[in-house]
């Protein structure tokens, strides 16, 4: 199947892992090393050891607008961080993040909480990735009118078309957004601002702009027989697939598969498909 795969510690496990923080003087998780949008791990640490989860989960959310995102796919650099990991492994910090948020959804303590009073200012953003997203969820706080407009069917950028389901599943991105328009953000798919949408227009209706269009540009490779076909780009193929899979199961065919392309047959005389992956990182592993 194409669901989330995970490995989720119980709660017996996550009190033992959060027992090992050491509520560190200098909280190397936290700092320029560490979490770069600085959780208070130490202190969400503790209260899930004393099984105070909801007081976690509000710390949790002080610094952190998506911890069901960062709980999951995340590189962890507080745990990279942590002073344990010199001679031993560190803190389960990022279980624990996940184990929080999670627990929040599961006892109904998250819920729609839009502003009591609005501003009147009206912001517009271009892009739903995580940045758009943050900014969005910070600005919708402070009661200004937010509106999110996308080039895609649907939203949460790179969460949404370019983490595979089986690291995030799209019923967890679909949720918060979900969660966002109930606080009022405005959401505007299909919606090419440059292209079919006046960006002019947009600029004058709003107060402000925010341009968040992530990083979806590659970087191309000009090396010989570049031009041949069955060169894809990683994101080319992410989008296809995801888009695919939630549109019908992958029934549809409308993604990049080496199904009946050439191929080199084996012992048996079959057609064995090859795929050439280049480049070793995340990306290219979740092509894989």
């Amino acid at each position: 199947d194409w669901k989330e795969i995970n490995a989720r510690l119980s709660d017996a496990q996550l009190k033992v892992q959060a027992a090992r923080c050491m509520d560190c003087g200098v909280p190397f998780c936290q700092s320029d090393t560490g979490c770069p949008i600085g959780n208070i791990i130490p202190k969400w640490n503790d209260l899930v050891f004393k099984n105070q989860w909801l007081d976690a989960l509000n710390r949790l959310m002080m610094t952190n607008n998506f911890p069901e995102f960062t709980g999951r796919v995340c590189p962890a650099p507080c745990e990279g961080a942590c002073v344990l990991g010199i001679n031993e492994l560190p803190v389960s910090i990022k279980s624990i993040e996940c184990a929080i948020i999670d627990k929040g959804f599961e006892m109904g303590w998250i819920v729609p909480n839009p502003p009591s009073i609005r501003t009147g200012k009206k912001v517009a953003i271009i892009g739903s990735g995580p940045a758009g997203l943050s900014a969005a969820d910070q600005l919708n706080k402070a009661g200004h009118t937010v509106t999110i407009y996308d080039r895609n069917d649907r939203f949460g950028g790179l969460l949404m078309y370019g983490i595979p389901n089986m690291k995030l599943d799209k019923k967890t991105v679909q949720r918060r957004i979900d969660l966002l328009a109930q606080e009022g953000i405005k959401f505007v798919a299909n919606a090419h601002v440059g292209v079919n949408v006046d960006a002019t227009k947009v600029r004058l209706e709003n107060d402000a702009l925010i341009v968040a269009t992530g990083a979806t540009w590659p970087r191309d490779l000009p090396i010989p027989n570049r031009n041949l076909d069955g060169i894809y780009f990683a994101m080319e193929y992410l989008q296809l697939n995801t888009q695919s899979l939630l549109d019908s199961n992958l029934q549809n065919g409308k993604y990049i598969d080496a199904k009946d392309k050439h191929g080199k047959k084996n012992s048996n005389h079959d057609f064995l498909q090859l795929v050439i992956v280049i480049g070793g990182g995340d990306t290219g592993c979740d092509c894989i």
